[in-house]
């Protein structure tokens, strides 16, 4: 690997307000085959999408582990994300972790 920073992790805001996250290798190609209906699934019907946040990644792996994260969150905790307040997501992380315990 040369340090070039090959996938990415992004999240799309879908008309009727709801996120979308998804991974892949060309960030470009995949919003425009989102907003074009290419995708049959989730975003089909909830189109036009709005890219408001993605991060890269060296492997496939590390993106596709990223959006499984990401998918469990909340959407206060996407929110965070998308504003870059890690500060809020910890927060969010430490109130979810002190729920669940007994």
């Amino acid at each position: 690997m040369t340090g070039d920073w090959m996938f990415h992790c992004y999240m799309l805001r879908c008309a009727d307000g709801s996120y979308y996250v998804g991974h892949t290798d060309n960030i470009d190609q995949r919003v425009a085959q989102h907003q074009a209906g290419w995708v049959k699934g989730y975003t089909f019907t909830r189109r036009p999408v709005d890219l408001v946040w993605n991060d890269r990644f060296q492997t496939r792996h590390d993106a596709k582990a990223a959006e499984r994260q990401i998918k469990g969150w909340g959407r206060p905790k996407k929110e965070a994300l998308i504003a870059g307040d890690w500060d809020r997501i910890s927060e969010l992380a430490k109130s979810k972790s002190a729920q669940a315990k007994p």
